[in-house]
């Protein structure tokens, strides 16, 4: 199988330089690290790809078996960075990427060595004594909706997902990037991401890592970064100041100042 044609597979920047993987979160594409390849690409090498279902992978590939559950992507992450012989990558994961690049380090951990998480979220569903930002009946409306009506979904739930009410184009941007998924595969990556209970995995993490956090998420509340920073022995957390759950797009200069750092502390 040609994994870089399956995922869309992009290598850019200083061929001699670290690796940093950018992973895309839901609904989206590798396009939505646009303003943050201009701060890497001259001092590192830069892999972006996208997930099968999304942005300009194979969807023939696509398969529900395999998609339906987070590990399915992480697979994908697995073949790209065994495709390209990666070793001690940086991955940096937006979202739901950021446990998808966790199950992938636990597959290879060769080929991951540290780990940059944007707005993670390891569940999103509340439990006793974790707040994840929804109850189980929102995550139930949540998706009954997009599955029912997935552009009216996406018009009504993009300028919430995006925040900043006074820059309407950071919504309409998220809006078309969902409008830009195929239906039928974006409803199996929102109920694999929804539903998804990734918080033991986190136990597993042993690489530095940075984890991102926006002061205002409505994804993924404060309380949701500090679990995933208590979670995982001797990582960072950053609060951004920023709003959203696209702090990368919102506010890419403090994005990429506080990756920069992370990255030139890992030498």
């Amino acid at each position: 199988m040609d994994i870089a044609r399956r995922n869309n597979v992009t290598v850019t920047g200083t061929p001699q330089g670290r690796t940093v993987v950018l992973a895309h979160g839901f609904g989206c594409d590798q396009n939505m690290w646009r303003l943050t390849l201009p701060a890497l690409v001259e001092e590192y090498r830069v892999v972006l790809f996208d997930y099968v279902g999304s942005g300009r992978s194979d969807a023939a590939a696509f398969s529900e078996d395999r998609y339906g559950s987070l590990s399915g992507y992480a697979q994908d992450v697995v073949e790209v960075c065994e495709a390209l012989d990666l070793r001690d990558a940086v991955f940096v994961g937006h979202s739901v990427s950021a446990m998808i690049g966790v199950l992938a380090a636990g597959t290879a951990p060769e080929r991951i060595g540290a780990h940059v998480m944007v707005a993670p979220s390891p569940r999103y569903i509340d439990d006793e004594g974790y707040r994840g930002g929804f109850s189980a009946d929102d995550i139930d409306e949540l998706l009954a909706s997009l599955e029912s009506n997935y552009l009216g979904w996406s018009a009504a739930m993009a300028p919430v997902i995006m925040g900043n009410a006074d820059r309407p184009e950071l919504g309409e941007e998220l809006r078309n990037s969902f409008c830009a998924t195929d239906p039928d595969m974006a409803r199996v990556f929102a109920r694999t991401t929804f539903l998804s209970d990734s918080r033991d995995d986190l136990k597993s993490v042993e690489v530095p890592t940075l984890v991102l956090e926006c002061t205002q998420d409505v994804i993924a509340p404060r309380e949701v970064g500090a679990f995933v920073h208590r979670a995982i022995p001797g990582s960072t957390l950053v609060t951004l100041d920023a709003t959203g759950h696209c702090p990368h797009l919102s506010a890419p200069e403090a994005t990429n100042r506080a990756i920069i750092e992370f990255l030139a502390a890992l030498r």
